[in-house]
């Protein structure tokens, strides 16, 4: 099995930074893409930002040259760098995604449980 878990969440004030990891473990033999995501209350889960297993990423319009996706290919591990935070877009809860192929060489795509970004004006 995989799993995906995320940390660094938390509150910060409007024009802050935070640097969120998430971390894939379990039956891994390899990992495509890696990506975040994100939902505010009342609103559907939306993309942020995408890394291939080669370093190449994307953005969503909304973060480009605010935040930045990086990875560790050795580590299994993800992250976001998110700079100049704005209240309230950037307040929600911030998921993780892997597609994962395991070691019985199936493929999935794996999400994390999550963790809470909430930016203050």
């Amino acid at each position: 099995q995989v799993r995906l878990v995320e940390s660094g969440g938390g509150l910060v004030q409007a024009g802050g930074s935070l640097k969120l990891s998430c971390s894939a473990s379990g039956s891994i033999f390899s990992i495509n893409n890696m990506a975040w995501y994100r939902q505010a209350p009342g609103k559907q889960r939306e993309f942020v930002a995408i890394i291939t297993s080669g370093g190449t990423t994307n953005y969503a319009d909304s973060v480009k040259g605010r935040f930045t996706i990086s990875r560790d290919n050795a580590k299994n591990t993800v992250y976001l760098q998110m700079n100049s935070l704005k209240p309230p877009e950037d307040t929600a809860v911030y998921y993780c995604n892997a597609n994962v192929q395991t070691v019985a060489r199936s493929t999935g795509l794996y999400w994390g449980q999550g963790t809470q970004v909430t930016v203050s004006s």
